[in-house]
């Protein structure tokens, strides 16, 4: 919202408070007096110390008016949550109020009854709550329908029965639907309509406060200051004056560093693609979060001006969750995207070095049980490179025992896994980085030598989030600067003044080897465009990408559940992007990091990079890949 519509935005209050209070009449005694102390009396405004005896000599009153919350936005300033103008159909009581109980519930059903058939809508209200607040708010209008559509407004506002008025609010609007719902969150009104004896300082309409996301977070800033309006009676309840004191002064405005077209095409992929899932996109040069796109998600304009029990109750009760953000609240086991940890592990632990070559082969014995590979046949002996491109399990393994538990969990600390990211959401899942602690109370024994080679391809009990796992490979990309993520900018007033600012802040250096570096970001290279890797369904032609894939399962074993990863970043040679997009699978089906989360990522950049010429070094031509002798499984498939 710019200053041109915020200054409309305080027109329109004036116009709501008019609205609001232009049946007061005669009939003040109803109120609940109080004293004024900002006010100076005058011979016309004398306040009056509240009693029950002087109830009905109530003189003066301040009412609140609510300020237009402030605006979220993305990066480049498209709204993502603003407000709009909304009507309410009201019923103005005539002055005095004199009416008996059935005077009062006659008038009101004879209203009601022309306005429903006016718009076309049931309209129940209990004679109890008519009498209510008829008896103590008299003076007010009595709201009978809320919310109203185009049309209905179209028929109503040339049509009023006499007695009714429309009353204009601003309500809360999501103008992009769903899209960064989950993020966004919505807002919730603070209470039930009044029905009490007005009192000072009241506010005209119920306010909204943010129930969830980035709306709850900073609810206060996006809330603004009260405006204040202000009606004085003389003796015999006749209104005297009706001001505007203090005009209500807007929120404060939150500019995210989400990029709208980027966040659209996540969610389009994950909605194209996976009945379930996550996709975190991030500049690698700063942390600046792009896209937080979790799937299923919701409308937060179904929360407005409020949601029914019924709605929300298929909302919780959808078995898909659309109210989880999976981008940062869920975990999951990584799978083979924590090779990455382990492989950096390993070569900066000179546990190996880039040329020690492990036999990749089908299983091996550790302890008394058999470990696989998930290709069934020997692929002979390999190095890091070929080992990462590959995603061979046993390769692994046997590295990781040689490694050894403290560098792994060192370094997947180090690269940000098993903590929170920071974001300002509620409810942040922090993973886990299991260690001996860790396994101590809970299973009742140090890492085992089982347990490492589990941990070494992303299995057992880590967990991870899609966020930390954007992060990780950010590091991987930028060349092992660890950035506080960031989601936020900054909080600025509706004249751009900024108020809060959010700094990019480097946390610190890993000071990993140039040697590591080259190695890792070949074999991810290899992942993607070389014979033997396993995300070939990612690769672009205009742009090389560098990637690894992941697939694990986990949950007890009849109800076992497959998470399908893919994170990397792009352009290879000069990363601008890092992702990580998390496919989350049926109870026993079968999904692979290489077939169901790599495409989804193919889709958002090959939008992104469309009509590009290559960028950078060449994406290398993909050979043919020399198939063994031996069965393997899916190809593309970790």
């Amino acid at each position: 919202m710019g200053r041109s519509e915020i200054c409309e935005c305080l027109c329109h209050l004036r116009l709501i408070s008019f609205l609001l209070v232009a049946p007061v009449a005669a009939a003040a005694q109803t109120l609940a007096p109080s004293a004024v102390p900002s006010a100076t009396p005058t011979s016309e405004e004398e306040t009056i110390i509240p009693t029950f005896e002087t109830q009905k000599l109530a003189r003066t009153y301040i009412l609140d008016i609510p300020a237009p919350r402030g605006q979220i936005t993305d990066r480049n300033g498209v709204p993502l949550a603003q407000n709009r103008l909304s009507y309410n159909l009201a019923i103005n009581f005539p002055t005095p109020l004199d009416f008996s109980d059935a005077q009062a519930l006659s008038f009101v059903r004879e209203k009601i009854d022309k306005a429903g058939k006016l718009i076309g809508r049931t309209l129940a209200i209990s004679d109890q709550a008519i009498l209510r607040h008829y008896r103590n708010r008299g003076i007010m209008p009595l709201e009978i329908a809320q919310n109203l559509s185009q049309s209905e407004h179209e028929e109503v506002k040339d049509n009023l029965p006499t007695g009714m008025i429309v009353r204009p609010i601003y309500v809360r609007a999501y103008p992009n639907g769903k899209l960064a719902g989950q993020v966004i969150g919505y807002t919730g009104k603070t209470g039930r309509n009044p029905d009490g004896i007005v009192d000072n300082h009241e506010t005209l309409w119920p306010e909204t406060e943010g129930r969830e996301g980035l709306e709850q977070t900073f609810n206060e800033m996006l809330a603004g200051k009260h405006g204040e309006y202000k009606l004085t009676f003389d003796k015999d309840g006749r209104k005297t004056s009706e001001r505007l004191i203090t005009p209500p002064e807007p929120g404060y405005n939150v500019v995210t560093t989400l990029d709208l077209h980027l966040q659209e095409l996540a969610e389009k992929a994950l909605e194209a693609k996976a009945k379930r899932g996550a996709i975190v996109i991030v500049n690698p040069n700063n942390s600046d979060i792009l896209a937080l796109a979790s799937w299923p998600t919701y409308d937060p304009n179904l929360f407005v001006p409020s949601i029914s029990a019924e709605k929300f109750k298929v909302l919780q009760d959808d078995p898909d969750i659309p109210l989880l953000p999976r981008a940062y609240r869920s975990s999951y086991p990584p799978g083979s995207t924590f090779k990455i940890a382990v492989g950096i592990a390993a070569l900066e632990s000179a546990a190996v070095s880039p040329d020690d070559r492990f036999d990749c082969v089908p299983a091996i014995q550790i302890g008394n049980v058999t470990f696989h590979n998930w290709k069934k046949g020997d692929r002979g002996a390999l190095n890091f490179v070929q080992a990462l491109t590959e995603s061979c399990d046993t390769w692994f393994y046997q590295v990781g025992i040689k490694t050894g538990a403290e560098p792994i969990v060192d370094w997947a600390l180090k690269l940000g896994f098993g903590v929170k990211c920071g974001i300002p959401l509620r409810g942040e899942a922090e993973g886990r980085v299991p260690n001996d602690e860790y396994m101590k109370a809970t299973h009742g024994r140090r890492l085992l030598n089982g347990d490492i080679a589990n941990l070494s391809i992303g299995q057992g009990d880590v967990q991870v989030t899609p966020l930390q796992m954007a992060q990780a490979m950010a590091i991987a990309a930028n060349g092992g600067t660890f950035y506080q993520t960031r989601l936020v900018q900054q909080v600025q007033t509706f004249n751009n003044e900024i108020v809060t600012a959010y700094q990019v802040r480097a946390k610190r250096t890993l000071n990993l080897s140039s040697q590591t570096l080259d190695e890792l970001r070949t074999g991810m290279v290899d992942v993607v465009n070389g014979a033997g890797g396993t995300a070939h369904q990612a690769s672009l032609d205009n742009v090389e990408v560098a990637g690894k894939t992941g697939t694990a399962q986990w949950g007890p074993k009849n109800k076992e559940r497959t998470a399908a990863w893919f994170g990397g970043f792009l352009p290879a040679d000069q990363p601008q992007y890092a992702f990580a997009a998390l496919y989350e699978g049926d109870v026993g089906s079968k999904v692979h990091g290489g077939s169901t989360a790599a495409p989804m990522i193919a889709d958002i950049f090959k939008e992104i990079y469309k009509g590009q010429q290559a960028n950078g070094r060449q994406r290398r031509e993909r050979q043919p890949e020399v198939r063994r002798a031996e069965p393997v499984e899916e190809d593309e498939s970790d």
